[in-house]
């Protein structure tokens, strides 16, 4: 009889065991997955959205670019087609927050490296300083994969315009035209040309954060 019980309750303990594995498996197959939201001008701070676009609720997209990287090679809209990407605002001669930018986007980029559907895209706001040549010693010195990691410079319009337009990150400096404010906020971009998050670039748990959604945004299949 006690053999016979001992039998039982192997039986039972395996049954309950099997039991937490079905309903883990459907809870996860049922369970609704994660997607990142997509911003529009209406979303962000009104200091960082050009008076034109501040009412925008849906649609918005990162408008056609085309400027010069770190190697002489014209980077365009299209060099991102299908891509996902990460873009931010600096200068090279920047000491004060870009420096930990910088340092944070290489992080991401040893992560991805191997990952052809991620790149990276840094805009100088100082073009009429940061030069191709320019570009190519920081980039150098900083570890910039080429192909990987795009640093651009170009006309100053469009660089603010895609700022303030575009990548909304960027405060209006209303007495000097075509100067700007350039925030410290990393911004990921998907395949479709819409934004699906901010992070702060001097944040270490904010670039985590950008990892992670990252692997989400790759999930939705895009």
């Amino acid at each position: 009889m006690k053999q016979f019980f001992k039998k039982f309750k192997s039986l039972a303990l395996a049954l309950a065991v099997l039991s937490v594995v079905i309903v883990s498996a459907i809870y996860q197959a049922l369970a609704p997955k994660p997607k990142l939201k997509i911003y529009q001008p209406n979303d962000v701070h009104p200091d960082l959205v050009d008076t034109t676009l501040q009412h925008v609720k849906k649609y918005h997209q990162i408008a056609d670019f085309a400027l010069i990287n770190q190697l002489g090679d014209t980077i365009t809209h299209e060099t991102f087609k299908d891509r996902i990407y990460v873009a931010d605002f600096f200068f090279t001669t920047c000491a004060t927050i870009c420096p930990i930018m910088t340092e944070h986007m290489g992080q991401i980029q040893k992560k991805i490296k191997d990952d052809p559907s991620v790149l990276l895209l840094s805009h100088t706001v100082t073009p009429e300083i940061d030069t191709v040549a320019q570009l190519k010693r920081y980039a150098d010195k900083k570890g910039v994969i080429p192909g990987k990691w795009h640093l651009v410079t170009g006309d100053k319009k469009e660089i603010y315009d895609l700022a303030r337009k575009s990548y909304l990150v960027a405060k209006d400096q209303p007495y000097s035209p075509y100067d700007l404010v350039h925030t410290e906020n990393f911004v990921l971009v998907d395949p479709q040309r819409r934004i699906r998050g901010f992070y702060d670039g001097t944040d270490p748990e904010a670039i985590e954060t950008l990892l992670e959604d990252i692997a989400i945004l790759k999930k939705e299949g895009l």
